[in-house]
């Protein structure tokens, strides 16, 4: 089962990606995670990524593309997997749809996670992150015991660039412009379902559930 998660930053889509790995026992390849572990790492490519992130831009696809075609070889791919942050632009999306081609295969469902911007500017504003161990927090939907206060090391939080409003709504804009066309894409390709983010996290994943048959 090869799934693709859209919807704009801060939708949820990789909380429910790694929903749908659990469950399905697929790997979750983010390609967030793989930008981040890169910047904690002080690669040459984390540096490079870091510079667009903290402008509320997208990696360019010579950052990605290589990265996520050679991940797709590794055997826990085997059965599918859940790929989130990735195909963002339309160019993107026809490399994959080439490349998953010449293997005989194709993507099973494109999940677009909708929800309204002004949902998100207010989520992702309230995100903190330890930047000493890598915990995610938020202050109302995912607090610590603590305030300000990372749970696992004790370190403080921080509220990250790319999570500052200002910066949130540059990210919106470009998501708009560049990945919005996608939903037209998968739609065409008869892969796409959407699922409105707005309802509770186990209400979102119920929904993907019954859009996946199982």
């Amino acid at each position: 089962m090869k799934i693709i998660m859209l919807g704009a930053p801060g939708a949820g889509k990789g909380t429910q990606a790694k929903k749908i790995a659990d469950k399905y026992q697929i790997p979750h390849i983010s390609t967030g995670d793989i930008f981040r572990a890169n910047i904690k790492e002080g690669t040459e490519l984390g540096k490079k990524a870091k510079s667009y992130m903290d402008q509320g831009q997208l990696v360019p696809d010579e950052l990605t593309l290589e990265l996520i075609m050679d991940r797709f070889q590794n055997p826990d791919c085997e059965n599918g997997y859940v790929l989130d942050g990735f195909p963002r632009t339309i160019p993107q999306a026809e490399a994959l749809t080439e490349a998953l081609a010449k293997k005989g295969e194709t993507i099973d469902y494109a999940i677009n996670v909708e929800v309204p911007d002004e949902n998100i500017i207010n989520r992702m504003g309230g995100r903190r992150a330890c930047l000493a161990c890598g915990s995610t927090y938020h202050i109302v939907y995912a607090p610590t015991r603590v305030e300000g206060i990372c749970d696992r090391c004790g370190e403080k939080l921080v509220l990250r660039d790319d999570d500052k409003p200002e910066t949130v709504k540059n990210r919106l804009n470009v998501y708009h412009n560049q990945t919005q066309p996608l939903i037209d894409y998968y739609t065409k390709q008869g892969k796409l379902a959407e699922v409105d983010g707005t309802q509770s996290m186990e209400d979102v994943f119920n929904a993907i559930v019954k859009i996946l048959g199982a």
